[in-house]
């Protein structure tokens, strides 16, 4: 059986209609050292259970989602509209 994925605005659909776009990760501010922003855009944590991520629902919606997912078992927890996490 496909694992489907809660999609808060076209409900549970299959993991293969969605793109993995990576750590949903807070952006430094316009401001911020070039360090700052050389971490943000290339170093990675690599944890092992709860991990957010940024996911594209490519094949529905089109929304951006922020899906929580456990990295050892790959077991979905929640999802959320990426643009109303922001604020």
């Amino acid at each position: 059986m496909a694992s489907l994925v809660p999609c808060p605005h076209c409900g549970r659909r299959p993991k293969e209609e969605f793109t993995v776009k990576g750590a949903a990760l807070a952006r430094p501010a316009p401001e911020a050292e070039a360090a700052a922003w050389m971490d943000y855009v290339y170093l990675r944590d690599n944890p092992r259970g709860r991990y957010e991520e940024y996911w594209h629902h490519t094949s529905g919606c089109r929304r951006w989602l922020v899906v929580t997912r456990d990295t050892a078992t790959h077991e979905i927890e929640a999802s959320r509209d990426a643009a109303l996490a922001q604020g």
